[in-house]
This record gives structure tokens, sequence and C-alpha cells, in this order.
């Protein structure tokens, strides 16, 4: 049976006094830039997420008149849906219906989604929805005209 000999001297013992601490620095630093890069992450990620539903329901309203015939009183109830699609952020967002007539419905957003995070920078890539959707108005044709 061998017998093994206990350490004389403790590993913390070979430490010198004026070390304790130096990795709290660098700890708290790395935290609090990992926290940064988490912030500009969400902030981005909303940002996309804003441009996806404004872009949505801009189709989904431009589709609705083109539905329709292109009917100028079917700009009203497809506003109303992208209301409810868009909750509170459709306070933020202009509807522009410039350009709709008979054979073609379109439909300009534009929305300024500015944020505390980018507040000092000019992004506008991420800060500005500005689209233009144009949907076809199809109709069964009898000759030149539309029935």
């Amino acid at each position: 049976m061998a017998r093994t000999t206990p350490p004389t001297a403790r590993a913390s013992a070979n430490r010198r006094p004026d070390d304790r601490g130096t990795g709290l620095i660098g700890t708290v630093f790395g935290v609090v830039v990992f926290l940064v890069l988490l912030l500009f992450a969400v902030q981005v990620l909303y940002n996309l997420y804003a441009t996806s539903v404004v872009t949505a329901a801009a189709f989904d309203a431009a589709r609705q008149v083109a539905d329709a015939g292109g009917d100028p009183a079917a700009q009203s109830p497809a506003l109303d849906h992208a209301h409810h699609v868009l909750g509170r952020y459709y306070d933020k967002v202009d509807f522009d219906w410039t350009g709709t007539d008979d054979r073609l419905v379109q439909l300009h957003v534009h929305a300024e989604n500015r944020n505390f995070a980018f507040g000092g920078l000019r992004l506008d890539a991420l800060q500005v929805v500005d689209r233009t959707v144009k949907v076809r108005v199809e109709c069964f044709r009898e000759g030149d005209r539309c029935r």
C-alpha cells in the first residue's frame, strides 16, 4: 500500500496579496459589454419585426381593395383591418393610396420607428419603414372592359 504525502503548502499561499480582486474588473466589464450587445440585438429584432408587420398589414390592405375591384370605398374597411393588425403601432404609420386606379392598387406606407438604443445614430434602414405595395386588380374581361 503506497502512502501519499499531503501537500505542505496551500495553493492560495502562493498568490501575491496584490492580485486579489483583479478578476472582478474583467468580469464586470465583460458583463456590461454583453448586456449592451444584448440591448442592441433586441432593438434590431424589434425593428425588423415592426418592418415585417407593417409590410404585411399594407399588403393585406392593398389586396382587400384589389379584391373589391379597386373601389375607393373598400379602403376604409381595409384600413380598419390594418388598425386591428397593428394595434397601437397604427398611429405611427401613414397610409397613402395615391396611384390607385381600376387596374392597380398602390399603397405607400411610412412609419418612423425611432427608439432609445439607436437614438443618436441615423440608421434609417432599421428605424424607418418606407414601403410601396402594388397589387393588380383582377377581373373577367369582355372585350376591353372588365365585367
